[in-house]
């Protein structure tokens, strides 16, 4: 969450940043401010009555020792009274606390400078564009069409097991869907990534952590009587492994990769955009988590980037990358950077990775910072970035790599599938 000093000591420019994500935070912040006011006066407050309430004690001592306990049991009375008071101060000083928490809870990160404005997807900037679309072969097939035909995924199999978006993969579609988690991951490792393995369920503190909750609440898996939520990434179980860390300067940056199944209700979703691999409720992930100190953190966003075109070069897919406008970014992000795969047997584009750095806002929330070399402690930055998806990177290679006599498996991926074919 925003930092409340920063809000205090800049509401115009937090006002108009969060402008440009098209929110009027003008009330909000009025609010955050005035909670903030009150809090820190009720402290001073409290504060003082616990310094008279410590003065009168020291004093009732002395009397006792000077034989003056008459004057000693007046003054106890008072501090008697003192000790309500500061009983009262205490629990109005903690609603007020968690108030201000709940609200500063709503607002969303501010976006970066760079950030386009924009309402929708459509004002985003592309950035960078490469690779050739392939001309595909006459009676060219999208990819729910393929699956069928080579038996690969089965689409209404999960539906009769668990229901729409929970696909089931089969024969060399499951050896291939492998074959994309342990490429991923051999590539990350390679890059300086450590290798980690996590639950896939979370409880609300980690949610809260890296803003998903109380913001995506709608969108994730609750199992209620537990109270644990089934992860929408690997970015909350990941990043959540440094909530309440102090790390030393020296220790930065903290690069960590993790594969894990991801699980979101994507309510409201339906049309033919969301046909086959294009939007499901449960998929695999590959993700690359960094903590930063923040001199360094947009240097090492620009290296995540070129970390993941490097990937999709080599898989020798289309690809682009766009800088997200305000109304398209995610509450959490201060910056992100979307890339696209085009699936050439649908003729569109199909989101495959999002990088994005969150400066202070996740840390701010984890209580997740560093002691600098001058002793000082403060919050890091936190980033992340999909390394990859793959229901989309898959639906990509089985359009752009079909041919009359079958798929074709990327030639980097061959030594991981045991084959170089799906026919």
């Amino acid at each position: 969450m925003l930092q409340i000093a920063v809000i205090r000591e800049n509401q115009e420019a937090v006002i108009k940043a969060l402008a440009k994500k098209n929110i009027d935070a003008t009330a909000m912040i009025e609010n955050v401010v005035a909670l903030d006011e009150k809090r820190r006066a009720t402290q001073v407050e409290l504060d003082n009555v616990l310094a008279e309430s410590n003065k009168l004690s020291k004093e009732i001592g002395a009397m006792m020792k000077a034989g003056e306990k008459a004057k000693a049991e007046i003054i106890k009375e008072k501090t008697t009274q003192l000790r309500d008071k500061s009983k009262e101060l205490t629990e109005a000083l903690n609603a007020i606390a968690e108030e201000l928490t709940q609200q500063l809870y709503q607002l969303p990160n501010t976006p970066t400078e760079i950030v386009p404005e924009g309402k929708t997807a459509d004002d985003n900037l592309n950035v960078f564009e490469e690779g050739e679309v392939p001309s595909l072969h006459e009676g060219a097939m999208p990819h729910w069409e393929l699956a069928k035909k080579y038996d690969i995924i089965d689409f209404e199999l999960g539906t009769k097991i668990t229901g729409a978006g929970f696909p089931v993969y089969k024969g060399k579609g499951a050896k291939l869907q492998r074959a994309l988690i342990n490429y991923f991951i051999d590539k990350n490792t390679e890059a300086g990534y450590q290798e980690v393995q996590v639950p896939h369920l979370i409880n609300e503190a980690s949610g809260y952590g890296t803003g998903q909750l109380p913001d995506k609440e709608g969108q994730m898996y609750h199992v209620g009587i537990d109270d644990l939520y089934l992860i929408p990434t690997a970015e909350v179980p990941v990043t959540n492994l440094y909530r309440d860390v102090i790390l030393q300067e020296s220790e930065l940056p903290v690069q960590v990769t993790g594969y894990t199944p991801c699980f979101r209700r994507e309510a409201g979703s339906y049309g033919a955009h969301v046909r086959g691999l294009n939007r499901l409720h449960q998929f695999d992930k590959v993700e690359i988590v960094r903590v930063e100190h923040p001199d360094n953190s947009y240097q090492a966003l620009d290296g995540m980037v070129e970390h993941v075109k490097g990937i999709l070069k080599e898989l020798k897919l289309p690809y682009r990358i766009l800088r997200l406008c305000g109304g398209d970014m995610s509450f959490a992000s201060a910056l992100t950077y979307d890339f696209e795969v085009f699936s050439t047997a649908q003729d569109r584009w199909l989101e495959i990775s999002s990088v994005s750095n969150f400066e202070t806002f996740q840390s701010n929330r984890l209580k997740l910072r560093f002691k600098g070399k001058d002793g000082k402690t403060q919050l890091a930055h936190t980033l992340n970035g999909s390394s990859l998806a793959l229901p989309r990177v898959l639906a990509g290679i089985l359009e752009n790599y079909q041919t009359p006599e079958g798929i074709v498996i990327p030639e980097v991926l061959r030594k991981y599938t045991g084959f170089d074919i799906i026919d």
